[in-house]
């Protein structure tokens, strides 16, 4: 992905564990989700609802107290929907040593107030 800031950038916590004591992989899923939605309801400027999520992968395992990047990037746009990539890269909480420790596919679908699907562009035309 194009070299930029994260949407979100979180730690992991104890109750982030898994039972194994490793990092949870439905809550690396969640904050995926969560900076992706943050860039859809931005760019939507609007509400946006997660329709669809595909393509997770966890190549690499994050530690207790690492802190975790999530990093976004619009892949597709459709009438009302938006399809967004996001990745998780870890870094080392007493270093600078990073890695990719997730990634996944979200679609949103833009809504009114009503919750009707709305059109992308209707509302965020010239808004770039």
């Amino acid at each position: 992905m194009p070299d930029r800031s994260p949407q979100i950038r979180v730690t992991a916590m104890p109750t982030d564990l898994n039972p194994y004591d490793g990092i949870f992989g439905g809550w690396l899923m969640s904050q995926m989700a969560l900076g992706a939605g943050s860039l859809a309801s931005r760019v939507g400027q609007g509400r946006a609802n997660v329709v669809a999520a595909s393509d997770f992968a966890f190549p690499a395992a994050m530690t207790l107290g690492d802190e975790l990047s999530i990093y976004c990037e619009i892949v597709r746009e459709g009438n009302t929907s938006i399809t967004i990539s996001a990745e998780g890269i870890s870094r080392e909480r007493n270093g600078e040593a990073t890695q990719l420790v997730c990634k996944g596919t979200f679609v949103f679908v833009l809504a009114d107030d009503e919750g009707n699907p709305r059109p992308v562009r209707a509302v965020g035309e010239g808004a770039r």
